[in-house]
């Protein structure tokens, strides 16, 4: 049972590989005007969520 297990780097870089294909995908169809303006609307608003945890994080990561 232990030899199917799948080591937690690998099962990371995995998840972090299906994630940049979709990130790439959503990238291409905004870019071709492909989504509804809902959508855009949600990827505008999380945009702007990740901008501010980024700008909160800056000041511990010059701190450490």
């Amino acid at each position: 049972m232990i030899g199917d297990l799948i080591p937690r780097e690998q099962a990371i870089a995995d998840a972090r590989a299906v994630l940049d294909r979709a990130r790439l995908r959503i990238a291409r169809d905004r870019a071709a005007g492909r989504l509804s303006p809902e959508h855009e609307l949600i990827i505008r608003r999380l945009e702007r969520a990740q901008r501010r945890r980024a700008a909160e994080q800056a000041p511990r990561r010059a701190a450490a």
